[in-house]
């Protein structure tokens, strides 16, 4: 009979709000910097990021256009995987699914991404976007991480 296989990894967080910030801010171009939002909190199995739209974010009807929400959603994945593995660059997205639920207005979004599985391999995460408050839901993604 086969023993039973460890845990892929002790869950526990390698870098705090500070440390993830600084790898992001290496990690993404310059430029890139107000498109990706703001580290609010970081604790174990979840990260929370706050996104201000710009003006480029914005699509006919004066809504946020998807595709920033999709970013917002990846990289608040990213975090958070990031904040339970240590500075690994090399983390990268293998799938994205959103569905979006309601207009995104022009305000702050929040984005509170959880650790559903963080495997040798695999990482899972479920990301909600929200806006005024937290049963406000815009979009909701589940994003897959491929690790190095």
């Amino acid at each position: 009979m086969t023993p039973p296989r460890p845990p892929a990894f002790e869950k526990k967080l390698s870098l705090d709000k500070e440390a993830l910030a600084a790898f992001l801010d290496k990690a993404f171009p310059p430029a890139a910097r107000p498109s990706y939002g703001q580290i609010e909190s970081v604790a174990l199995d979840h990260v929370r990021m706050t996104l201000e739209p710009r003006p480029e974010m914005i699509r006919p009807g004066d809504i946020v256009a998807g595709p920033a929400l999709m970013g917002l959603a990846d990289v608040a994945a990213y975090a958070v995987v990031l904040a339970h593995l240590g500075p690994v660059a090399m983390a990268v997205t293998n799938s994205l699914t959103i569905n979006f639920l309601r207009p995104c207005q022009l305000e702050t979004i929040m984005a509170d991404a959880r650790l559903l599985r963080l495997g040798r391999r695999l990482a899972t995460v479920e990301v909600r976007l929200w806006q005024g408050r937290e049963d406000r839901l815009v979009a909701v993604a589940t994003v897959g991480y491929a690790l190095p």
